[in-house]
């Protein structure tokens, strides 16, 4: 992410806080900063396991909390796959994209077609229909589980 993005996204999120009349903590930035500079899909506990690195008095609730509250600003996006925790991965600044999930390592591979997205328009335009947003999981094994 760069720059210029993680400046815009640190706006929003303090736009966001203002707005429930909530203040942008050291502890808020350095989740959020964490989070955003992560190139994986986090659970909670990862994240909380990374930022705890750099400041030892945070607390998981904390960072649960936060995450819950960077989806709401439209930051990250929450995936929830069956009774798997929750992961979370950038919303802001990202392209849209699919995953291919491996039901044996857990691995999310992120994928975008061009062909697909114009189906699904498609298919919303045939049904007079306005999207608003999806998402397209396909779930199998992926190849060094095979």
């Amino acid at each position: 992410m760069s720059t210029a993005e993680l400046k815009e996204a640190r706006e929003i999120f303090i736009e966001c806080l203002k707005s429930r009349g909530l203040r942008y903590t050291t502890q808020r930035e350095a989740i959020l900063e964490t989070f955003l500079s992560s190139v994986k899909h986090l659970t909670v506990e990862d994240l909380y396991n990374i930022v705890r690195q750099r400041h030892v008095d945070i607390g998981y609730a904390t960072v649960h909390r936060n995450m819950k509250f960077l989806v709401e600003c439209s930051i990250a996006d929450e995936i929830k796959i069956g009774n798997d925790k929750a992961r979370f991965e950038k919303h802001f600044g990202q392209d849209h994209h699919d995953h291919l999930i491996c039901l044996k390592c857990g691995v999310f591979i992120e994928v975008h077609d061009s062909t697909i997205e114009m189906l699904q328009n498609k298919l919303a335009a045939d049904n007079e229909f306005i999207p608003q947003r999806h998402k397209l999981e396909i779930y199998g094994i992926c190849r060094q589980c095979r």
